[in-house]
């Protein structure tokens, strides 16, 4: 999945939501501390939501995922205009040098520490010690520029629509969406989900990875995909790019990130809902399924028994399947925020 987050260039507390997800790096990639990073980018959700200016930190904890020591932080720059934490971060050399490494496709919290250590502190230096580099990451150090860049939807469209062409020409019985933001609307994207899908294989079935193959290897044959970052039996991950054409400006098209995942056939409405997200409606969902007798995940929807022991999957043959077993009104993928 993308490294990149969706802007809030018209959210009224775009600079909150920002600050947040800054120390949600740091957490992430300079300490180490996992749940720290999540509680900061669940706060930065529930806030992205909140149609008004926050006006105190008070009002911030009244919504979902923010807590009293958010709520301060929350206080702190509104007061001042800034967060004495983040000014310290900002000013330290070596949380700058492992934020920037980390930044790099392929280049993960403990091999940005890692080559921090080895002496190797900013992109520059990376690109003049690539003998050090897996081929993930040089791949990822190739592309770094482009892969900054988002994707404007229009753009989206386009390449959603390039792939879809190939794969429905291989097998029409293909199912195919784009998932993420720009499923659920977003003006921009950090990189292109593709959920794929064949009545062939199911969970049952046993693996059929030469469903995933078969696509990957079309949209190579058609120059889409330019570069493998790694594949498996039911998830490619790799670069892809509009050739041949250019861009509003004139330029070539950047180069992309794009992520393919095959799903079984029976578990591919519960999968769509969950990679559409967002992470706080997928969150508020679960919540909703285990108050109603149910447990929900990207798998499947199952009843709870009397003893608390999931009962078999349900079937579901349209994400509204699964809105109706929880008894709720069916929610747009636009209005998943």
């Amino acid at each position: 999945m993308s490294k990149r987050k969706a802007p809030t260039n018209d959210n009224p507390n775009k600079d909150i939501i920002d600050f947040l997800m800054e120390l949600g790096e740091y957490e992430k990639n300079v300490s180490r501390m996992m749940h720290k990073y999540k509680a900061y980018r669940k706060a930065a959700s529930s806030i992205a939501k909140h149609p008004t200016r926050l006006s105190s930190g008070k009002e911030a904890q009244t919504l979902e995922n923010v807590g009293k020591k958010i709520g301060k932080k929350v206080d702190e720059f509104l007061a001042t205009g800034q967060l004495q934490k983040l000014e310290k971060i900002r000013k330290d050399d070596t949380s700058q040098s492992i934020n920037a490494l980390a930044s790099v496709t392929g280049i993960g919290p403990a091999a940005a520490q890692k080559f921090f250590k080895d002496g190797i502190t900013s992109i520059e230096e990376l690109r003049k010690n690539t003998d050090k580099l897996n081929k993930q990451q040089k791949i990822g150090l190739k592309y770094y520029e482009d892969f900054k860049k988002r994707i404007p939807r229009k753009e989206m469209i386009e390449l959603q629509d390039i792939s879809f062409k190939v794969i429905h020409k291989i097998d029409k019985e293909y199912e195919a969406r784009v998932c993420g933001s720009f499923r659920r609307g977003a003006s921009s994207s950090g990189d292109i989900d593709i959920l794929l899908t064949h009545p062939e294989f199911t969970s049952t079935s046993g693996k059929k990875s030469h469903l995933l193959k078969a696509v990957v290897t079309q949209l190579e044959k058609a120059k889409f995909i330019t570069d493998t970052l790694s594949m498996g039996d039911s998830k490619f991950m790799g670069v892809c790019r509009i050739q041949d054409k250019k861009d509003e400006t004139g330029e070539d098209y950047p180069f992309r990130r794009i992520d393919i995942r095959l799903i079984p056939h029976d578990q591919y409405y519960c999968a769509l809902l969950y990679f559409t997200g967002s992470d706080v409606f997928n969150t508020n969902m679960r919540l909703h399924a285990i108050e109603n007798g149910f447990t929900l995940n990207e798998y499947c929807i199952r009843p709870m028994g009397s003893t608390n022991v999931p009962g078999e999957a349900l079937p579901v043959r349209s994400e509204e399947d699964i809105f109706d077993y929880l008894d709720m009104k069916y929610t747009k993928p636009e209005d998943r925020i």
